[in-house]
């Protein structure tokens, strides 16, 4: 058996996306599908940029994200019209891009583990840039609610 990637749930988590399994999010088997819960990620985490004032290509000074890599845990399933949860936080923040962890749940119980990898990146001059400071002072009055 090959090893498997263990994510880990983090202490806090600063954001929270409520959402619903919809018919377009069922699987052939039944239930939320894996593609679907990193659709709802990706969902989510565009909320938690809007809620903060910005947006995903414009965390300050023209300099967006690009998504390098992403892990899923899948924990438990959903169903449809379930009352789903996306929780979201920010963390090993880099000079050029940070790490994302969000937790998927209904309820308590843990429907999925989620790590993403983010390079902030200058969309006029194509090329990774620093992370903005409009995006930091952003979040850490977020953090401080």
């Amino acid at each position: 058996m090959t090893k498997r990637l263990r994510l880990v749930e983090q202490e806090r988590y600063t954001f929270c996306y409520p959402a619903r399994v919809e018919p377009r999010d069922i699987s052939p088997g039944g239930h939320l599908g894996a593609d679907n819960i990193v659709m709802l990620l990706s969902l989510a985490r565009a909320y938690v940029f809007h809620s903060m004032g910005l947006a995903q290509e414009d965390l300050g000074d023209g300099v967006g994200i690009v998504m390098v890599d992403i892990a899923v845990n899948y924990k438990a399933e959903a169903f449809l019209f379930d009352e789903v949860a996306v929780d979201t936080q920010f963390g090993a923040f880099v000079q050029k891009g940070f790490s994302i962890y969000q937790r998927v749940r209904k309820g308590k119980k843990v429907l999925a583990l989620a790590e993403t990898g983010i390079l902030t990146f200058d969309y006029r001059s194509r090329k990774v840039a620093p992370v903005p400071e409009r995006f930091l002072k952003a979040l850490a009055a977020r953090r401080k609610e």
